[in-house]
């Protein structure tokens, strides 16, 4: 990996990082329905605008079910179940929680499938489970009012995921940049009828309204930019390394910005379920090292 990929990819990590911040700054104002239908639709506008300069073109009448399958699962549904757990967790648990989405995508793989999971896929699978056991067992942010269903939305949303890349795998292939912005304005589609039935919980204010622009132009719609620029030039499952960084930029952005406490469990718990998800992916820094070494022979 050459210093510009690392470069963007430490950056995207912590952009996606910084999301559950402001998810966790805005849904308790905004309620989550209303966040997340501004957070997709100002990502479909920069998306579109960028789209207008590249002249790229989505061609709806082709991929319209295509893009509302992925913006359901891969936007509309987890961004919702994100931000409901955001007016509860705090934005390390949920960052933390994110991490578990490719032992889900493991899962849904296996089911699907009908395989039996490898040892050391199983093995990251109850890694994981562990992590998620250990981190909720001891953070106090667990015995909040509604925590254990702001938990279940927050796995449940990892859980989307897990479908939204099994989907993608056996999709009709579409670029990269068409999925991302032709889902965005499916989820903004998608989310219109909810709206109605969650109401604003309050009136925003300037912290809030900047979360929302930072929600959607930067951490959805300049973050896709980058996570693109990432495959094309590292391929998928490099790509994916940024997975094991989040939980790391989320945490450490809720210590500084909310005050959040960094305990034990926090520290730990993370690392188990990072260490779990690698298992499940088949990550390793000295395989990606090698790989990428070879192709510059």
């Amino acid at each position: 990996m050459d210093s510009a990929s690392l470069v963007r990819l430490l950056c995207l990590a912590a952009i996606w990082g910084g999301s559950f911040l402001f998810m966790r700054i805005g849904a308790p104002v905004l309620g989550a329905a209303w966040l997340v239908e501004w957070r997709v639709g100002l990502a479909a506008l920069f998306l579109a605008a960028v789209g207008w300069y590249l002249r790229k073109r989505l061609r709806l009448g082709e991929h319209w079910r295509h893009y509302l399958i992925l913006g359901f699962f891969n936007s509309a549904l987890p961004f919702l179940l994100f931000s409901y757990a955001a007016q509860t967790l705090s934005a390390s648990m949920l960052s933390i929680l994110n991490a578990t989405a490719p032992i889900w995508g493991a899962v849904i793989v296996a089911l699907w499938t009908r395989t039996v999971l490898a040892g050391k896929t199983l093995a990251g699978l109850l890694l994981g489970i562990a992590g998620v056991a250990l981190l909720v067992g001891f953070d106090q942010v667990a015995l909040r009012p509604g925590a254990p269903l702001a938990i279940a939305a927050a796995l449940g949303a990892a859980f989307c995921y897990g479908i939204a890349s099994t989907y993608a795998r056996n999709a009709r292939s579409v670029d990269a940049f068409s999925n991302a912005h032709g889902s965005m304005w499916a989820a903004t589609l998608l989310m219109l009828p909810v709206v109605p039935f969650f109401p604003m919980s309050g009136t925003p204010d300037g912290t809030v309204i900047a979360s929302v622009i930072a929600l959607g132009v930067v951490c959805s719609g300049i973050a896709y930019l980058l996570y693109f620029r990432l495959i094309q030039d590292l391929g998928a499952p490099s790509a994916l390394t940024v997975t094991f960084l989040i939980p790391m930029f989320g945490v450490l952005w809720g210590h500084l910005f909310l005050n959040e406490v960094i305990g034990w469990y926090t520290l730990t718990g993370s690392l188990v379920v990072i260490v779990g998800t690698a298992l499940v992916t088949g990550f390793s820094p000295r395989r990606l090292y090698f790989s990428k070494a070879d192709q510059h022979v």
